[in-house]
């Protein structure tokens, strides 16, 4: 990327040196960077022009400001076109030249409709016009700040200097850049805000990467060196950050920090040497983000989901909302949308319309008699795909035990029974000690699912097993249980045994559902089991990388404090049996 910052932009390096229409290679390398870096070289036959204590020195003596009379834009002179210096680029002169009538950039802060009049404040003094354009961003950005800042969640703040580990993108395949993040590493090379310019305008430098967490990426600016005080945390998925090239190949303010604007007489050399062999974002970073924004569930279709207040059944629902790939869905039956039920489009609780009855589930059926206009099913190959299982040998049989997790309590991996037996893998699961009695906790899992394991699991893997209610037997154990219950347990072969090398380790930070109430989305930690975690598989679809909500505009709970306090009387009081040691989980 070199190649575009040492480009010529051949208006710009063969005018800026007082309109004599030629320079020479020295009095190119001092005036411009590609993208706009004005280079400093302080003489005494110089004017000096001053702009919010930021120094720029010109060898024509003419202002060091310019409005773009096309599109408005407040920017470095000599990074503008042509020797009058009136346009951002050629694209802004040519248009200007098909419409002569455009307004100058005050005349539109004003909402004026264009007039004479603006020909006459494009002479008005240069420190004029910056300071009410100043003043008027200023005024904008107080009032923003008024309205939402307090609101949000500052990952930067809670993820600190970067001790803090956050869990890679490439973690989650599921989240929109989670098969196209694998080259972004630390020490890449990008153009962000230059947030220390002291102008009033927007203006950019480049920053590398010093940390990495989930889509946000610790930054540091360039010459700052080992100096990380002003270090900052930004999303790399924002539409401001950008491949280095990306300012000279749209004319685009490249100025360095003003905190660091004396330690370099030839910022231009420096970029140079310090960019050299570096890596930066791929030229088409920003439309693949974009691309992997677009979600295939539309408004209005029809699925079968989970019936939140009787397990062991389905319901039609309709999409009502997609963000980010999760879904609102309200049930077919609730007239006022009240009824809604949130889940990630590829969760395992949502199905294509017919599949309760393809399998022999459960279903509650509608009273609605036909779709509606606009309402469509949704069609079978946007939801996800079980493995394809073997049934014709030896298979699960009802009343085989087995270990589980309990979908009514998520922190418990309990000692439950297979009470029916389903077509194409799927099994009714019963959690021994509290089930219904009509059966209407079961609840459906795949074989292949990651919250059901062979019995002894638990006491491998040195985890909590959570015995039946009542049962007396204490410390628990398998082969008495099974005994005194006169049952089997299934055997270990038909359980996937597959483990992914999934990235995550113990203390990542990361955004996740809290399963209990779906529609809420919270920072997490992967951490030690406790009595209010939740077990979710690391292929979850329920969990997302740091910056997740930022980038797909889903609401992030922050952590609140008495948290946990808050959550212990919510939720009802679970017989949990023998304390043993702890595991990993979230």
């Amino acid at each position: 990327m070199l190649d575009g910052l040492d480009e010529d932009r051949s208006s710009c390096s063969t005018e800026s040196s007082g309109g004599s229409g030629a320079s020479s290679p020295e009095d190119s390398e001092d005036e411009e960077l590609g993208g706009g870096v004005t280079q400093l070289n302080p003489s005494s036959s110089l004017t000096l022009i001053k702009t919010n204590g930021q120094v720029y020195t010109y060898p024509d003596g003419k202002a060091g400001m310019a409005t773009c009379e096309m599109c408005g834009m407040v920017g470095v002179r000599d990074a503008f076109y042509s020797k009058t210096k009136r346009f951002c680029s050629v694209s802004c002169s040519r248009s200007y030249s098909s419409n002569s009538k455009k307004a100058s950039i005050l005349a539109r802060l004003q909402g004026k409709p264009p007039t004479k009049k603006a020909k006459v404040l494009q002479k008005q003094p240069l420190m004029t016009k910056l300071a009410a354009y100043a003043q008027q961003q200023a005024n904008q950005q107080g009032g923003v700040k008024k309205s939402v800042s307090m609101e949000l969640f500052d990952w930067g703040r809670y993820l600190g200097d970067g001790d803090v580990m956050g869990a890679p993108v490439s973690c989650f395949q599921h989240v929109p850049m989670g098969n196209s993040w694998g080259g972004i590493s630390e020490g890449i090379r990008v153009e962000v805000p230059n947030t220390d310019s002291g102008l009033p305008m927007k203006v950019y430098w480049i920053a590398g990467i010093i940390k990495l967490a989930g889509f946000k990426a610790l930054l540091r600016y360039e010459g700052f060196d080992c100096d990380s005080t002003r270090d900052f945390w930004l999303n790399l998925c924002v539409p401001d950050i950008h491949p280095v090239g990306w300012c000279a190949a749209g004319g685009k303010p490249l100025v360095p920090p003003q905190s660091i604007l004396h330690r370099f007489s030839n910022w231009k050399t420096f970029l140079i040497k310090r960019l050299t062999g570096s890596k930066t974002l791929p030229p088409d970073f920003a439309s693949k983000v974009q691309e992997s924004m677009q979600f295939p569930f539309k408004k209005q279709m029809r699925v079968e989901v989970v019936d939140k207040t009787h397990l062991c059944r389905t319901r039609v629902a309709l999409v009502e909302q997609v963000i980010g790939g999760r879904l609102r869905l309200v049930y077919e039956e609730c007239d006022d949308g009240t009824d809604d039920f949130w889940c990630h489009m590829y969760s395992p609780l949502i199905h294509s319309i017919g599949w309760s009855r393809s399998i022999g589930h459960r279903f509650k059926r509608s009273d609605v008699s036909k779709k509606l206009d606009g309402q469509m099913d949704a069609p079978g190959q946007l939801f996800a795909k079980v493995k394809e299982v073997d049934q014709s040998g030896r298979w699960f049989e009802d009343g085989m035990k087995l270990e589980a997790i309990d979908p009514l309590n998520l922190s418990a991996i309990c000692v439950a029974t297979v009470r029916k037996v389903l077509a194409d893998g799927y099994l009714m699961i019963g959690i021994d000690g509290s089930e219904a009695a009509d059966g209407s906790d079961w609840f459906c899992y795949h074989s292949t699912s990651p919250s059901i394991f062979p019995a002894g699991f638990c006491e491998i893997n040195n985890i909590e097993l959570t015995p039946p209610r009542g049962y007396s037997s204490l410390p628990f154990r398998w082969f008495e249980y099974l005994k005194e219950s006169k049952s089997v347990a299934a055997p270990v072969n038909l359980f996937n045994r597959d483990i992914p090398n999934h990235g995550f380790r113990p203390g990542m930070k990361l955004e996740a559902v809290d399963l209990m109430e779906p529609r809420l989305v919270c920072v997490a930690t992967v951490t030690r089991i406790d009595e209010y975690d939740q077990w979710v598989d690391c292929e979850s679809p329920d969990l997302y990388p740091v910056g997740w909500c930022q980038l797909t505009g889903y609401q992030l709970q922050p952590p609140a404090v008495n948290a946990a306090a808050s959550r212990q009387r919510k939720k009802s009081q679970q017989y949990k049996g023998q304390k043993k040691s702890e595991a990993a989980s979230l």
